[in-house]
């Protein structure tokens, strides 16, 4: 199958497959409709990278940026090699590897429980610094210490900073080494993949800074009616009680090289969109081995909880970490899984479909999460696939 490159009348620049060009026109439907907008998509598919596009100002297909929570997909990828090993068991107990983590009744909580956003530790009552944000070996003892903000088991709600922490700590307890030094050891250095958890020095001259959001008249109406309590679990989760400011800007903005440079697992990953379909495509085998056995994705993909969110306070469905497509946010079949980050990001691996779908957006998209464009194209994606 042989790309072609796009016209010079396009908006867009790169390559797509022949059977995909609805997903090009659309991409510059994007372009040409929005002046501020520049995103980058990827897409691989039964081996090969049949979508491979950029556009906008600012971007070019080799541009790396911030991806934010797409980054605990990335990391979930890392970890779940572990589980394939069998060194870490979902339905063994946290202190089974953790075992400082059993105070104020958390003996019980299952990996797995951790791991789907369901043991209420969603932050400490102090609010957990900057630094425990960079370096999860400060947070995760201030957490092992923690008292669970809901009884675990009873409720869901998203770990948005915290799951990084414990991710990084499962990790560092069974391997003794950091996360970061798991993927790119064993993921990324040996495929060359073009996403970092821990971007070097030598890469830093390809990062395009992400830029603030323009929010439409319609989404400042969507905003104003659900307004974010200030001292809510919500900020408590964002570390901002009473000091909510926006991501681009805060303390975790990937804008920020110190943020870059220790990539934490839950917001600090930085690369391309070919990068970030690249790392789901090596997960389930469309560019060699895979590198997640078919038991350990359907262990991972396999919903653990779906319904209103107990903290973000709208409907949201996880496997162990990975979310989940649902009629919120359709962004695969039902076999699918992958993360989305909040300036937009989305990254997904789709087993039904031998796809892989990586989309970056340069511009911080509002309400957060997956830009609604995203959506739209994973599912022109798929019905180029059906009538292949």
């Amino acid at each position: 199958m042989s790309a072609v490159t796009a016209p010079t009348h396009n908006h867009s620049t790169g390559t797509t497959a022949p059977g995909f060009e609805d997903v090009r026109a659309e991409f510059d439907g994007y372009l040409a409709d929005d002046p501020n907008y520049s995103a980058q998509l990827a897409v691989y598919w039964k081996g090969q990278l049949v979508v491979n596009l950029a556009g906008g100002d600012g971007l070019r297909n080799d541009t790396l940026t911030g991806t934010f929570s797409a980054t605990k997909g990335v990391a979930a990828i890392a970890l779940g090699t572990l589980i394939r090993s069998g060194a870490l068991d979902l339905d063994q107990t946290v202190v089974h590897y953790w075992p400082e983590f059993a105070t104020h009744g958390k003996e019980k909580i299952l990996v797995r429980q951790l791991l789907s956003h369901q043991a209420g530790l969603v932050n400490v009552d102090a609010g957990l610094e900057n630094e425990d944000i960079l370096d999860s070996r400060r947070a995760a003892p201030k957490l092992a210490a923690q008292r669970p903000y809901w009884r675990p088991g009873t409720a869901f709600g998203y770990h948005g900073l915290t799951i990084g922490t414990f991710m990084e700590e499962l990790v560092r307890r069974i391997t003794g080494q950091s996360l970061q030094e798991l993927y790119e050891d064993s993921i990324r250095a040996p495929r060359d993949i073009d996403f970092w958890l821990a971007l070097p020095p030598s890469q830093e001259d390809r990062y395009e800074a992400l830029r603030p959001a323009h929010p439409t008249a319609e989404q400042l109406a969507m905003i104003s009616q659900s307004p974010t309590s200030p001292d809510g679990l919500g900020a408590l989760m964002f570390n901002g009680v009473n000091n909510l400011v926006p991501p681009n800007l805060g303390p975790y903005s990937p804008n920020l090289r110190e943020v870059r440079a220790a990539g934490p697992a839950a917001l600090g990953g930085v690369g391309s969109a070919r990068g970030l379909a690249q790392v789901y495509a090596a997960a389930i085998g469309l560019l060699g081995e895979a590198l997640l056995d078919p038991d350990t994705v359907a262990e991972m993909g396999q919903q653990q909880v779906w319904g209103v969110d107990r903290v973000l306070n709208f409907p949201t469905a996880f496997g162990v970490v990975f979310m989940k497509p649902h009629p919120g946010s359709d962004f695969g079949s039902f076999r699918a899984f992958g993360h989305d980050g909040a300036g937009g990001a989305l990254g997904y691996a789709d087993p039904l479909y031998d796809v892989s779908f990586g989309y970056i957006p340069l511009q911080m998209q509002l309400p957060g999460g997956a830009d609604t464009r995203a959506l739209h194209l994973s599912q022109t994606v798929r019905t180029a696939i059906r009538q292949s």
